[in-house]
């Protein structure tokens, strides 16, 4: 490991700054006229942060991003360039005929492959990418019922976010750019705990019950899509600090190398192997401090590039002096990534690697959005 103390922003060319005005094309029309839709897959488990990381992912392309307006409960997250379609709406039963149902009468978790109307899936995902509009269904998350469908037509962007974009082999080769977000089960715990105890009322014995109880469907049915995705942000416990609540947190951004859409992120040197601990006088860090690495590793026998960050800051202003020494990040002008982390500074995660590496992956969304229609 090489160990890179307190460099000035001087000392590199910052090979993100695009010092150009920025240049986002929004699309008043959400029907595409010129190129079809590119479409994204994002994947993780419930209460993993997917909400979050949709915040920070439709910012980036400016516009309002609400919800559909269909005058009734819906899931599917609008804006001009982008949809954001929840994969829960393709349950096939709704949450009573999940405890009660006849085929499975010890009941069957939102993980299992059975539950899910695969076709309807696929074909709406096949009929957005193609320009088509759809007619598709919508799971309550209020009721746990399953409401009567909505007509959703293409933007230039469609986002398939939830449990499973990359399980079904149509589903995931309709897909331009897959991403999984990989929350150890340790930093799962504590999250689900801090929730479900302070807002819920619930024991610990409780929150590790739920957890056991979804666990054997995740491992069969969600987890084996990390192998297969192009991106993935994954965080654990900080080994910088013996806190173990999550208040503390490492955070990796895991690049395939063999997507050639878009290539990685990096720190200084595009092939070295950094370890880096900031220059406390401009970056300031909740004790017990902030240190970033960069690295070649490989992810499931395929070669990938990481980035990773070890706990927090606190100022989000200061990111600039990081992102002075981030070469190929996909923004368009320097100071992009910190603008649009401290425009979302309210969101969890943003003083962390959380907020950092959902960013960055929201720029390598938007880069790999314009190789594919360039």
């Amino acid at each position: 490991m090489i160990s890179v103390i307190s460099l000035g922003a001087a000392a590199f060319a910052p090979g993100s700054a695009l010092h150009s005005s920025r240049v986002v094309s929004h699309v008043s029309n959400v029907q595409m006229a010129d190129a079809n839709p590119v479409v994204v897959g994002i994947a993780a488990d419930s209460g993993c942060g997917k909400s979050t990381f949709m915040r920070r992912l439709t910012s980036i392309f400016g516009g309002e991003s609400k919800l559909l307006d269909i005058g009734r409960e819906t899931n599917t997250l609008v804006s001009d360039m982008t949809t954001v379609i929840c994969l829960d709406d393709y349950h096939k039963w709704d949450r009573t005929g999940r405890k009660s149902n006849p085929e499975w009468p010890d009941g069957i978790t939102a993980l299992h492959e059975a539950c899910q109307d695969w076709d309807k899936m696929a074909a709406d995902v096949t009929d957005l990418k193609a320009g088509k509009a759809v007619s598709k269904p919508i799971y309550n998350h209020i009721t746990g019922e399953l409401d009567p469908y909505e007509d959703v037509s293409p933007t230039p962007i469609v986002i398939f976010e939830g449990l499973h974009p990359m399980h079904d082999d149509r589903v995931r080769e309709a897909l331009d750019l897959t991403v999984y977000l990989d929350i150890t089960d340790e930093v799962k715990f504590a999250w689900k705990a801090q929730r479900d105890i302070a807002e819920r009322g619930a024991t610990m014995e409780e929150v590790q019950a739920a957890i056991d109880g979804r666990k054997p469907d995740f491992a069969a049915y969600v987890e084996p899509q990390k192998a297969k995705a192009d991106i993935i942000v994954q965080v654990l416990f900080s080994d910088l600090s013996e806190d173990k609540t999550g208040k503390f947190l490492k955070v990796k951004l895991i690049q395939k190398k063999a997507f050639k859409t878009i290539s990685p992120a990096y720190f200084f040197d595009e092939g070295s192997q950094i370890e880096w601990t900031p220059n406390s006088d401009k970056l300031s860090a909740t004790e017990p401090g902030v240190k970033f690495s960069y690295y070649d590793d490989e992810w499931f026998g395929a070669p990938v590039s990481v980035l990773e960050m070890d706990g927090k800051v606190d100022s989000l202003e200061e990111l600039i002096y990081v992102e002075s020494h981030l070469c190929n990040s996909g923004t368009k002008f320097y100071g992009e990534l910190t603008e649009q982390i401290t425009k979302n500074a309210d969101a969890p995660g943003s003083d962390n690697g959380t907020g950092l590496f959902q960013t960055i992956c929201a720029f390598k969304i938007r880069e790999a959005y314009e190789a594919i229609v360039a």
